[in-house]
């Protein structure tokens, strides 16, 4: 008896209230959520950990969510149960998400089954857990936002992490000239080895020069930042004529000369996957999915944490010296 009372229940990360790292509480009596209309139940295998679930964590973002509550919004998985009128997914299906319900930092998840696609096993589950947020906002970004065409150049800013890489192989894969990127040494080679054609380091005080010298008269098309705060300045001086900066990520504010945007009618465009339609989630899902199967889409995985250990995955993806690769938890 005792054990059918135990089964029910799941070890969880609860966010009870806004602040630092230490927030994060890990529990082992959470309920295991069901799934509704339209629902799926995940076992989860990995959760990627974005730099936004840190800003929401801080309650320093825009969007707030009820506490308390659990975060994480990339798993790969396995489908455990189905909610009325699902169809596309079946029991023992292997899974990733884009978003989930009851959130991802869990053993088990509930996701809209329109946020759930079939994880191909050329990628193992870490592996999944690293598409969603990273891969989906690099496509809206490159295409959706910044109107990326073939031959046009795209300077990653901050190219080893997840978003860059996943920038670096969708442009390369696209028929962009890529720059990226990175702090450390071993980083300018991963975002080398995935797609970007030059890397620069951007932790040397004359890289912007490099980065002028290499790009010459014409400058780059388009900018993919992750840390705007810093960069955001600087890459008005580095783009092309009606070039513009695709703003990613931010982590305060930041003074710019709006004169610069004139010089070349350029453009500072901000990205957020929250506002995307259903079509146009449909379009990135497409594309990427196409991009599993052509070989191209290859999610690198860098640090991983057992759930017991978020709060210092979540001080780690804010402190720490260079990102390689996409940080994932694995319940």
């Amino acid at each position: 008896i005792a054990m059918a009372a135990t089964r029910n229940v799941m070890r969880a990360v609860r966010v009870f209230e806004f602040g630092g790292p230490e927030v994060l509480k890990l529990q082992s009596d959470v309920l295991i959520p069901d799934p509704k209309e339209n629902q799926v139940l995940i076992k989860v295998h990995a959760c990627g950990v974005n730099p936004v679930e840190t800003y929401i964590r801080s309650g320093n973002y825009a969007r707030k969510p009820a506490v308390p509550y659990t975060p994480g919004s990339d798993v790969a998985g396995v489908i455990e149960g189905v909610g009325e009128h699902v169809t596309t997914f079946k029991k023992g299906d292997r899974v990733f998400t884009i978003g989930t319900i009851s959130g991802g930092y869990a053993d088990y998840a509930v996701a809209a089954a329109n946020r759930v696609f079939p994880l191909s096993d050329k990628l193992d589950f870490r592996q999944g857990a690293a598409i969603g947020i990273p891969y989906f906002t690099a496509y809206r970004a490159l295409f959706q936002k910044g109107h990326a065409k073939a031959g046009e150049s795209v300077l990653v800013h901050g190219a080893s992490g997840g978003v860059g890489i996943a920038t670096c192989q969708i442009a390369r894969a696209c028929g962009l000239k890529v720059l990226g990127t990175a702090g450390t040494v071993e980083g300018m080679n991963m975002v080398l080895r995935n797609g970007a054609h030059q890397a620069f380091n951007h932790r040397e005080t004359n890289y912007i020069d490099k980065i002028k010298e290499y790009t010459g008269m014409e400058g780059v098309d388009i900018i993919i930042e992750m840390l705007s705060n810093i960069n955001l300045a600087t890459d008005l001086q580095l783009l092309s004529y009606a070039g513009r900066v695709m703003v990613v990520g931010c982590r305060g504010p930041v003074e710019i000369n709006p004169r610069d945007t004139m010089s070349k009618e350029s453009s500072i465009i901000g990205v957020s996957l929250f506002l995307a339609t259903e079509e146009e989630r449909h379009e990135c899902a497409t594309a990427l999915l196409d991009g599993i199967e052509a070989g191209w889409l290859k999610p690198v995985v860098g640090s991983e944490y057992p759930l017991d250990k978020v709060v210092k995955a979540h001080e780690d993806i804010i402190h720490s010296s260079g990102a390689r690769g996409k940080m994932v938890l694995l319940p």
